[in-house]
């Protein structure tokens, strides 16, 4: 007859049973991590192209699951991110039209009356996010495309793009990567605001993400939205896991999920292409980032931001993790070679 003290431990020993066997079914979701020696010899093997300082940052369900950083510097040392820009511009405006201060297919001749004289009043925030102006951009290789003029501010260059540059298509008709749409956008947030881009931007985005070392501020000349801001890898990651949580960070709707939404998808396909800069060869564009993968279906399993030059950031929704790299030193022309090789090398843990 089985005691008492039988009893209990027997109890014990099915609900240890139970236990272990739940460790088997989640253990391989757990234990999955990248090879950190891999990926660390990716980067020194890269290092000429990527240049001594350079922070990596890969999270999965919040929680990092690989990092690399020197000494100089460090996951929260702040560095230009080149187009990574983009995406927190077209974040901003997302912010704003939850607000129901605009809407995407509001014209900015609303706000920049100057688009009007110059007969390009049509143009809408969409558009511009979406690099579909129709407005002449500078032809070429990736420095011509980036090339600014010494504007003093930002409502100087804007002009210059409404009262100097020529329509090559029609708003919405074409698809034309540069400068020119995100920075008519922050511009007309500007006039409606009456406050920087810069500081709109910590107001709206920056400050309840706590990214505390963000900013598109320049020390002289025009700021960029496009492509100006300085981020770090800790920063850039808490944008990532924000839009991840489909726009909650820290119990706060930061951004809605209709925006979240709309901010992911494309917003134009089957135009004609006028530029996309060739470390974004094959991918769709959306709003601030590209779409790098999808299913047979058309749906996006790999969203990514590749700055021309060094930075990249990318969300894998199939594998649900996100990755920072970005190096200290802007560098001309990057290759996607590099890129490619680091993820499918993190995605080999699946």
């Amino acid at each position: 007859m089985m005691t008492v003290k039988t009893r209990l431990i027997c109890l014990k020993s099915s609900r240890l049973l139970i236990f272990l066997l739940f460790l088997q079914l989640v253990s391989p979701r757990m234990e999955a991590q990248p090879d950190a020696k891999a990926l660390d010899a990716l980067i020194k093997q890269n290092q000429k192209a990527l240049g001594k300082d350079i922070a990596v940052l890969v999270n999965q369900d919040a929680k990092t699951i690989y990092k690399y950083e020197t000494e100089e510097f460090k996951m929260k040392t702040a560095a230009p991110i080149g187009q990574g820009s983009m995406w927190l511009t077209a974040a901003v405006v997302m912010v704003m039209v939850d607000e129901g201060k605009i809407s995407l297919d509001d014209k900015v001749s609303k706000y920049l009356p100057i688009f009007e004289k110059y007969l390009k009043g049509y143009i809408t925030f969409r558009q511009c996010l979406a690099h579909t102006t129709g407005i002449e951009s500078e032809p070429g290789n990736v420095l011509k495309l980036v090339q600014r003029n010494k504007f003093p501010s930002l409502e100087a260059e804007v002009e210059a793009f409404a009262s100097k540059r020529e329509i090559q298509d029609n708003a919405g008709t074409g698809f034309n990567y540069s400068v020119i749409g995100p920075n008519i956008a922050a511009r007309a947030l500007e006039v409606m605001t009456r406050k920087s881009f810069d500081r709109l931007a910590q107001e709206k985005l920056f400050r309840p993400l706590n990214m505390r070392n963000t900013s598109f501020y320049a020390e002289s000349g025009a700021i960029n939205p496009a492509g100006g801001a300085a981020s770090t890898a800790n920063d850039y990651m808490i944008f990532l896991t924000m839009l991840m949580n489909k726009g909650m960070h820290a119990g706060k709707q930061i951004l809605s999920e209709a925006s979240v939404a709309e901010l992911l998808k494309p917003q134009f396909t089957g135009v004609p292409n006028r530029y996309t800069p060739p470390i974004a060869t094959g991918f769709t564009y959306t709003m601030g980032s590209w779409i790098q993968d999808a299913d047979p279906q058309g749906n996006p399993r790999v969203h990514g931001c590749p700055g021309l030059f060094g930075f990249w950031a990318w969300i894998d929704w199939k594998r649900n993790y996100a990755a920072v790299i970005l190096p200290r030193q802007e560098k001309d022309d990057m290759k996607r070679d590099f890129y490619v090789a680091f993820k499918e090398e993190v995605d080999v843990k699946d």
